[in-house]
């Protein structure tokens, strides 16, 4: 059988796309790139300094997780999940987050807590900054390690692509302030963690993703062409 050639990317040239992947997945996750907004690959081509290939295969992973969508003779788009889609990725976390309480409960330590209550004071802090990308990540990271405390990994892989397809929903459709969860919610749950009290627990998480979901307003905005040169400047071939 002949050898293909030619065909796998050199170690440099992944590291580049993996960095790229990484930029563009923080800017939509942090709202940065706002859902709708257009991804044209040769501005994102000539501020990261690479080719449109490369570009092109960035986009496609992205689209792969469903963070931004490709339309033919149109191009990509930050993805703007619809009413029934934002609906379902809450209802989806609801759902795994409160059935795996329990686990969480059985591998619950004090240093657990230790850090979970670290995150909230950062979040308070990023809050009260007006810091709406720090506010963000604090949200994300607080779910994911309380999550994480179960021990179970898939879980938990799972779980991130779902809290990125959060930020997009709350993007597309909450109010202008929201960014991500509210701190008190968070403390509230790890005074119940502190308690095992796994009733009172799961009910409080339950009323923490309908109260999110109760805030967003499904008013769909207008397409948008980002500043790539200001998002993305330092991040190019030097």
């Amino acid at each position: 059988m002949k050898r293909e050639t030619g065909l796998c990317a050199s170690p440099e040239t992944e590291d580049k796309e993996q960095h790229i992947w990484q930029s563009i997945m923080k800017a939509i996750v942090e709202h940065e790139l706002p859902p709708g907004s257009k991804l044209p690959e040769e501005a994102l081509a000539e501020v990261f300094g690479v080719s449109r290939t490369g570009i092109r295969k960035v986009l496609t992973r992205l689209a792969t997780v469903q963070m931004i969508t490709l339309t033919p003779r149109r191009g990509a788009f930050v993805a703007t999940p619809d009413v029934e889609e934002s609906k379902a990725i809450f209802a989806t976390r609801k759902l795994i987050e409160c059935a795996n309480l329990p686990t969480v409960l059985d591998h619950l330590q004090a240093p657990h807590l230790v850090g979970l209550e670290k995150i909230v004071r950062e979040e308070d802090e990023a809050h009260n900054a007006q810091d709406g990308a720090a506010a963000l990540r604090c949200s994300a990271a607080f779910h994911l390690q309380l999550q994480a405390i179960s021990g179970n990994a898939v879980l938990t892989e799972m779980l991130t692509s779902l809290t990125q397809r959060s930020s997009l929903v709350i993007a597309a459709w909450g109010a202008p302030w929201q960014h991500g969860c509210r701190c008190h919610d968070h403390a509230t749950l790890i005074d119940l963690l502190r308690r095992k009290d796994l009733p009172a627990l799961t009910h409080a998480m339950e009323h923490h993703f309908d109260d999110i979901v109760a805030s967003l307003r499904f008013e769909r905005g207008g397409e948008t062409v980002p500043d790539f040169a200001r998002l993305f400047g330092g991040n190019g071939e030097s």
